[in-house]
């Protein structure tokens, strides 16, 4: 049903796969690990511009909450006239909604591919994908310092303590890393002052922060390896990214039209 995901992951991993697997060889683990990492380090560099509409987006909304706290108290009461004038207010602001879901969307469809694909190498299967019988079996027999990519800590049977000292460092790492880039976004946006859009902010901003990076230590354990090594990339890229935009980009990645 999500073929349309799952194929083009598999491509670019596939990709990154031949090009480390012909330096480092076929049965290499740090080729699969490479490989990984930069599939990432792809898709995150094309959903750059996203991300700076993004920014933009939320800095736009938090300069016209008074614009928008005034219309509710003009029109209280009438939720669809409060409904046309915020539409109207954002129009001539010239902010699109959709810009501020766009860098989600796609770095859900992102992880929903390549934990499928990665899920789906599996004993017997001759392909994946793109990926042909003797791509799955290398998959199936890589390790990184001695823990198979495939494998979860809940699920290690024998490999548990090899499986352990490469998923907890990892767990950590991800959780840790999440918690310090949502902390580094969260200074770096304007908040809204009071009001409901304030309310919803402190609760976004305590989910980023405590709630998402206790969930990668509570689901951590029923990950296979390989998705652990995305969360740890992932992050890494988004603290660099932020930082970018921030002092390199600095005023010109919150003007201009969104």
């Amino acid at each position: 049903m999500l073929d349309f995901i799952y194929y083009p992951v598999s491509a670019v991993l596939w990709l990154w796969h031949t090009a480390f697997a012909s330096i480092l060889g076929a049965t290499s683990g740090l080729a699969w690990v490479l490989a990984i990492v930069f599939l990432v380090m792809t898709l995150r560099a094309l959903l750059f511009k996203p991300f700076v509409a993004q920014l933009k987006f939320s800095r736009a909304l938090a300069e016209m909450q008074p614009q928008v706290q005034e219309i509710k108290r003009k029109h209280a009461g009438d939720r669809e006239k409060q409904a046309l004038a915020i539409q109207e207010l954002q129009k001539e602001s010239g902010v699109n909604v959709l810009t501020g879901f766009l860098p989600i969307i796609g770095q859900t469809m992102v992880f929903i591919g390549l934990y499928h694909v990665l899920r789906s190498f599996q004993p017997g299967h001759t392909e994946n994908y793109v990926f042909g019988a003797g791509q799955v079996q290398s998959f199936l027999n890589a390790k990184l310092f001695g823990a198979p990519l495939a494998d979860t800590l809940a699920h290690a049977g024998s490999n548990t303590t090899a499986v352990a000292a490469v998923a907890i460092p990892l767990m950590i790492i991800a959780a840790v890393a999440t918690h310090f880039t949502a902390r580094a976004a969260v200074a770096r946006q304007p908040q809204p002052a009071d009001g409901a859009a304030a309310s919803q902010a402190r609760i976004m901003n305590m989910l980023s922060q405590w709630v998402f990076p206790a969930g990668v230590l509570l689901f951590g354990p029923f990950m296979p390896i390989a998705i652990l090594l995305y969360f740890v990339t992932q992050n890494a890229w988004t603290f660099g990214q932020q930082h970018l935009v921030a002092t390199r980009y600095g005023q010109d990645a919150t003007k201009g039209t969104v």
